[in-house]
């Protein structure tokens, strides 16, 4: 079992810059690769990265990649996802999810989920 709690979210101006954090509880957080998600008002959630589970390697959608940044700190049981560039449309609630197996750029599988982060981000 995992728990997990986001954090960072907020109200920003356009081209500001946010990093989202996602602490972990529970067992073997270094067992699990991490996902990003993001559900826009009125629109269905959507993957936006994932990490490998000892950080080695990272995926984000090739519509964000230049922007977003996803990252993970085992020995502090904590993933990241660095917003820069922020636009009006990333306005979202962001959600960190943890998954067991090896695939990290796939947006199927994960079976832990935290609350949520809203992101805000004003023209």
């Amino acid at each position: 079992q995992v728990q997990l709690v986001e954090s960072g979210g907020g109200l920003v101006q356009a081209g500001d810059s946010l990093r989202l954090s996602c602490a972990a509880s529970g067992r073997a957080f270094s067992a699990y690769i991490m996902g990003w998600f993001r559900q826009a008002p009125g629109k269905e959630r959507e993957f936006v990265g994932g990490v490998s589970a000892d950080g080695s390697g990272s995926y984000i959608v090739v519509s964000e990649r230049g922007r977003f940044t996803i990252s993970r700190d085992n020995a502090k049981n904590s993933v990241y996802l660095q917003l820069n560039d922020l636009r009006p449309e990333d306005t979202a609630e962001y959600y960190c999810a943890a998954r067991t197996g090896t695939s990290y750029s796939i947006p199927t599988g994960y079976t832990y989920w935290g609350q949520g982060t809203r992101v805000t981000v004003s023209s």
